[in-house]
């Protein structure tokens, strides 16, 4: 089913906003302070809340622990992310359907 044919996602918000937002600018910690608590890299932390690396399910994990996020919510946002990132591309990706039938 092509995008046009199915329900287009609007834009879900990448994790790393939610969490730079929600938790680390809502509860006043630094970046460096928030990656203290994690047990995380300060370059790692700034990557996700910036948006340049995914949100890993060991990083989710950390966050469920230390801040009380569910770690699932986090992974759909991750989902729900990449799903919609993968969809723009899917015109680039020219292929045949099988007409077979399956076992």
């Amino acid at each position: 089913m092509s995008t046009s044919q199915g329900i287009r996602m609007k834009n879900p918000a990448h994790p790393g906003g939610f969490v730079k937002s929600e938790i680390v600018e809502a509860l006043g910690l630094t970046v460096t302070e928030a990656a203290r608590r994690l047990g995380v890299t300060r370059p790692a932390l700034s990557a996700l809340l910036n948006e340049r690396a995914a949100l890993s399910p060991e990083m989710a994990l950390r966050i469920e622990k230390v801040f009380g996020v569910s770690m699932d919510t986090l992974m759909r946002m991750q989902t729900s992310y990449d799903i919609a990132r993968a969809r723009t591309r899917e015109d680039e990706i020219e292929l045949v359907p099988f007409e077979g039938q399956a076992a």
